[in-house]
This record gives C-alpha cells, sequence and structure tokens, in this order.
C-alpha cells in the first residue's frame, strides 16, 4: 500500500524526456559506428585479400599439377609408339601412377592453402587459436589411434607409387598373393591371379614386394640324363637346340643374351643334371622355358640320348624279357592237403555224450 502510494505520487516521465533519451542512444550509436567503422573495413578488406589469395594459389597450384601430369603422359605416349616403346614404357602404367600422385599433391596443395587460409581468417577475427589447435591436435591423435589401419595404408600406398616398386602390368609377389597388377590404388593394389581370380591386397598390409617384371628375368632349365651319357654329345644337343630357339621368332625378341649350358648342376649314382640359362624379357621367362625343354628333348632323342624316367631301348636282336621274371611264387596254402594248410585248419569241437 506505501509502495502503491510513492508510485502514484511521483511524476510520470513526459513526451520531451523519451525523446532525449532516443537522441542520446541514437548519438552514441553513431559514435561507436564512427570509430570502429574503420576497423570493421579493414577486417573486412583483410579477409576478402586472404580468401581471393588462398582461391587464386589453390587453382594455379592445381593447374600447375596438372600440367605436369598431362606433358608426363604424352611423353610417355610418345616414347611408345617407337621400336622399343612397348619394352621400356608402359603407358597405362605411367598414367595411373601420374595421375595418382597428381591427385595426392592437389590434396595436399589444397588442404594446406585452404587451411592457412582458414587460420588466418579466425585471427583477422582477434579469435584466440590456441584452444581450437589444441583440441585439433589431440582430435587428430585419437583419430590416428581409431584409424591406424586406414593412415598406414595410405601412407604405404603414397610411398609405394612414390618410389615406383611396381605398376600397372607388372606380376609380383605381395607375399599374401600373387599374381599381375590391373590397378594401383592409395589404399588397396587389385592383383589379377593365375587362375583369374582378383585379389585386394591393402597396401598396409604388404611387407615385402617381389617383382617380376623390372629389368630382366632368367629362364633356367635342368636336363637330367642317365650317368652314362656321353657330356660332349649332349652338350651340342643342348647347344643346338638353344641356336633354333635364338633365330626363330618370337622368341629372338624375347631372348636378351645367348643360351648358356652352364654345367653340371648334379651328380648322382644314376642320373646327372645339365644346367641351361639365359637372360629373357621381364615376365617372358615361363615361355622360353617350356619352349626350351621342348626342343631339348626332342634334340636329346634325335641323338639318341636317355632321360632320366624313360624307358630304355632295347638293342636289336636281343632276347625278349621274361614275362614270368615278376610273377611271385605259388603259395603253399594254395593247395588244400598242404601240410601248412592242414596246420592252418581249425580243430573241431569235441562232442560230448552221456
Amino acid at each position: 500500500m506505501f509502495l502503491s502510494a510513492l508510485l502514484a505520487a511521483a511524476p510520470s516521465p513526459g513526451p520531451a524526456d523519451s525523446l532525449g533519451e532516443a537522441a542520446e542512444q541514437a548519438g552514441n550509436a553513431a559514435g561507436w559506428v564512427e570509430e570502429n567503422w574503420s576497423t570493421w573495413l579493414s577486417t573486412g578488406l583483410r579477409i576478402l585479400l586472404i580468401v581471393a589469395v588462398a582461391i587464386t594459389l589453390r587453382y594455379l597450384i592445381r593447374r600447375a599439377l596438372t600440367n605436369l601430369i598431362d606433358r608426363m603422359n604424352r611423353s610417355a605416349q610418345t616414347v611408345q609408339g617407337t621400336a622399343l616403346g612397348g619394352l621400356l614404357v608402359n603407358a597405362e602404367r605411367r598414367r595411373q601412377r601420374s595421375e595418382a600422385i597428381g591427385s595426392v599433391l592437389r590434396s595436399v596443395a589444397s588442404f594446406l592453402i585452404m587451411g592457412t587460409a582458414a587460420l588466418m581468417v579466425l585471427g583477422a577475427f582477434k579469435i584466440n587459436l590456441a584452444p581450437l589447435l589444441a583440441s585439433a591436435g589431440v582430435a587428430g591423435v585419437a583419430l590416428g589411434f581409431g584409424a591406424r589401419n586406414l593412415v598406414t595404408d595410405f601412407l604405404s600406398g603414397v610411398f609405394m607409387i612414390l618410389e615406383d616398386q611396381y605398376g600397372v602390368g607388372d606380376s609380383i609377389d605381395a607375399g599374401v598373393a600373387s599374381g599381375e597388377v590391373i590397378e594401383v590404388g592409395l589404399r588397396v593394389t587389385k592383383l589379377r591371379g593365375e587362375n583369374g581370380a582378383i585379389w585386394y591386397v591393402r597396401n598396409g598390409e604388404v611387407k615385402r614386394i617381389g617383382n617380376l617384371s623390372q629389368g630382366w628375368s632368367t629362364a633356367g632349365v635342368d636336363v637330367t640324363v642317365r650317368p652314362t651319357e656321353n657330356l660332349e654329345r649332349v652338350r651340342e644337343a643342348i647347344t643346338a637346340a638353344a641356336d633354333s630357339l635364338a633365330k626363330e621368332e618370337p622368341w629372338s625378341e624375347q631372348l636378351w643374351g645367348p643360351v648358356e649350358v652352364l654345367g653340371l648342376d648334379e651328380v648322382l649314382l644314376d642320373s646327372m643334371t645339365v644346367r641351361v640359362s639365359a637372360k629373357t624379357m621381364p615376365g617372358k621367362s615361363t615361355g622360353v622355358e617350356r619352349e626350351l625343354r621342348w626342343r631339348i628333348k626332342r634334340a636329346l632323342d634325335d641323338a639318341g640320348i636317355s632321360m632320366v624316367g624313360t624307358v630304355p631301348a632295347q638293342a636289336d636282336g636281343g632276347s625278349s624279357p621274361d614275362p614270368t621274371a615278376g610273377m611271385a611264387a605259388p603259395s603253399a596254402y594254395a593247395s588244400a592237403t598242404s601240410p601248412q594248410s592242414l596246420a592252418a585248419t581249425p580243430i573241431p569241437p569235441a562232442t560230448l555224450t552221456k
């Protein structure tokens, strides 16, 4: 009741007081804008400049990387059109490798440029970046522990492509799988197995790589003959077969060196092994070995040289082997009246009579 009386006695604000307060607030606002408009303008221009420089730099770098990759592909196609281009350059392998490297470089460049620009924009707004960077570091560590397999696969793929360990068309032995490489990725390598199966091998799981298509291959053939054969005749037959192989197509292109008879590799009581070797085109050693075995076998047969495992030839006019020589002697148990049969006959049970 006392409060209501005081409110009734207090004078009510008039229209002049309201207009004065509004004018004062408008003046304060105008003064605040006048004091800070230059800061806003400089901050906005700075942000626009940062964004424009980042976008321009990102565009220029990505374009330069794309032109570099295209130039590498054009050079590979030019070499591919020459006489030895098919042997020295695999255009598909070069293309996929260059595209993978270009993709990685473009992604890294975009991440660095745009990330730096974002941090500079936040700094222009007077935002303390220390807590943000600390949180980003903690999140990065947690993500690294949670997705360590993915990170391992990615890093292994990057170094594999940069070091050119293998590429499309190579025959490799990755330990967990082997076959021909049909696709190379940053995380997974795709192989075509011998039976046609496609293997997806994670790059982080590959501990060793055996590339069978780099440099040159070696075709090795072991010729096993009887120890009684004349070694000079064996050498002459093998040399004749190798010379005929080196003069015919397409084996003359696949052989990168002469077929060499290395000598005796093993001497046993019932056999001796002659080692034959030749340097071939990468990935062609298997076909050369098969053709070389075929020709060596025919040359040895023409020379009358027997190999281990074959039936020896019989001399003319010789007596034929006795067909009963391999038969076993008759058993004593075949006759029911023989002492052995009688001894083995069970004794009949005795008959009990009362």
